[in-house]
Parts: structure tokens; sequence; C-alpha cells
């Protein structure tokens, strides 16, 4: 058969599929999200997300030095008071739970990179992620806290900011505040496209952040919508925002895509505790190869367009980065 273009020339062997391979991963673009809670000697085992745990701030540097020696270099840090309010001030308290993880973290293990989640939910009484207005969450009201919250931060370590809320106009009060107070180099990574989503559920039981009454809808996007991504998206990099990013991944993959088209700033994708929770349940019942099942999702995420992965599986996916199965 006289055939001229056979496409399986560049899959005959391992080196060649290596060397052509249109996604190209990099360990230095993973992200570890790690959950920080108050108390002493405290590693507890999420139970909807098995092998992720609740560490307390003396268990940290326990942690970091792991994360270190996978080859994984960003982590991204949620707190868990002990104490809650109306207006969740621990979020921006100097003594805070992730004020306090800052500077053992950056004292311990100085070579990692530090982003915060900047959000109110975690801390306030009612697990809303804003003030409250009646039953109604009031965005004006909210964004001087978020901005306090980033700042305090900033101040006691963190490399990068994360704002997660979903309030109107929160990275503009968040870059005005970090500038005035001489933090001008220090990046926002905002949650600039994040739907209202069911994924979340098992980090709501791990953060403790569920809200008392009502849901996030008012705030969080509609998931029947593509379009709004892109609004909310130039949104924020109009408002001083240099990392976009989409949460959840998977399911959202046309949005990683989309936005990674049209914006002109890095794109990062939240492979978020649902995600991680069915891969770790179906693979624990043996209906998928866990590891294969990890890589091939994430190079999905990649492949959409995704420069930056946020995931419970980092350390995992670095060592086979390392190992050239991937990437």
């Amino acid at each position: 058969m006289d055939l001229i273009n056979r496409p399986r020339r560049l899959r005959s062997n391992p080196f060649v599929r290596s060397m052509v391979r249109e996604t190209k991963m990099n360990i230095k673009s993973l992200v570890y999200p790690i959950f920080i809670k108050e108390g002493t000697g405290i590693k507890e085992e999420i139970s909807s997300m098995e092998n992720q745990f609740r560490y307390s701030i003396d268990m940290l540097p326990q942690v970091l030095k792991e994360i270190v020696d996978s080859g994984v270099q960003n982590v991204m840090l949620f707190g868990i008071p002990d104490k809650k309010d109306p207006l969740g001030t621990g979020a921006w308290s100097e003594d805070g739970i992730i004020q306090r993880a800052l500077r053992v973290a950056k004292k311990e293990c100085p070579e990692l990179y530090y982003i915060t989640d900047v959000c109110l939910c975690e801390y306030t009484s009612h697990g809303h992620c804003g003030m409250l207005k009646g039953q109604e969450v009031d965005n004006d009201s909210t964004l001087p806290l978020l901005a306090k919250t980033a700042l305090s931060h900033v101040q006691a370590g963190a490399d990068m900011v994360a704002p997660s809320d979903m309030m109107d106009g929160r990275v503009a009060a968040i870059r005005s505040i970090l500038d005035e107070n001489g933090y001008e180099n220090i990046p926002i990574m905002s949650y600039a496209v994040k739907y209202s989503s069911s994924f979340y559920g098992p980090f709501r039981e791990a953060a403790g952040s569920a809200p008392s009454f009502g849901d996030r809808k008012t705030y969080q996007m509609d998931y029947h919508n593509r379009k709004e991504a892109m609004r909310e998206a130039l949104l924020d990099i109009s408002e001083g925002a240099d990392i976009i990013m989409v949460k959840p991944a998977l399911s959202y993959l046309d949005i990683i895509r989309d936005v990674a088209n049209e914006v002109n700033v890095p794109v990062a994708a939240y492979s978020v505790s649902g995600e991680y929770a069915m891969i770790k349940a179906a693979a624990k019942m043996g209906f998928i190869d866990e590891d294969n099942i990890v890589c091939e999702t994430a190079t999905s995420i990649y492949r959409a367009g995704a420069d930056i992965l946020l995931t419970y599986y980092a350390k995992e996916l670095a060592q086979f980065m390392k190992s050239g199965r991937i990437g």
C-alpha cells in the first residue's frame, strides 16, 4: 500500500512520542493545597479525601519537607480556625491561623512559594463568603474586609494572595491596599471563574466552610453559563489580577480553553476536592487504575490551556513528570 502520510510513525516508540508531545507539563506549575487547623500534634485524615490531612501548625514543617522532597515548589494554605464570628475577624487577625502558619512555614521551608486563599467563609459563623445584610451577602461591605485579610497574609509572609470569594470588585480592593502599603510586587491570583459546584463537597467538610443557611449561587457562577466566564476574567484583569483561575477543572475544560484563548495572563485551574474524591473512590473499588487516571486527567487540564494546576495529586504528579510518564 502506497501511503505517504503515516501518523503512526510518530507513535512508534516512547522517545519519539515524548519528543513530539503537544502538551508540555512542568513540575514548577503544580500547586499543592494544605489545610491548617488549631491545636498541637494534629495530622488528621479528611474522611472524604483519603490521604489528605488537616495539620496543626507544629506539624506543618513535616508536610512542607515532604513537598520539597517531591519537587513541588508551590503551596496554597487554607486556615481552619477554632473560633468564628459574624464578621470573620479571624481572617485578618495578626494572630490568626494562617498568619501564624505563614511565619512558621517561611522559617522552616523558605524555599517554597506560599499562596494564601483569601476568603471569609472559613471564619464566619454563618459560613458565607461575605458580610450579611439580613439573609443576603452584601458585596460592598465585604470588600474592605477581604482587602484587610489579604494585607495581613502578605505582612505575615505570603508570596501571593488568591481571593476566592467571588465578590464584585475584590481584586481592585486588594490591589489598592497592597500597593498603598508597599506591596506592589505581590501578585494576585484571582478565582475569577468560580462556579457554584457540587464538586466542592469534600472541601467544605475539610475546611468546615459549608454555609449555615442557603447556598452560594448569588455570588458563585451558574454552571450553565459560558460567556459569563470571559466577562469575569476580563473584569478581574482590568482590576489588576495577575493570574486568572478557573474552578473546578474537569467539568469546565471548555471554559479553561475559552479563557486561555482570550486572556494575556497565565491561567490556573483548580482540580477540586470532589474530583480527587471520585478518583480515590473508584480506584479503591478497583474500577480504574488510579495512577493512569491521575495522569490522564491532569494532562487534559493542561491540554485545555491551563498554565498552573492546583491539585491534591501534586506530589504524585511531580513524580510522574520526573519519570517521564507524563509531561
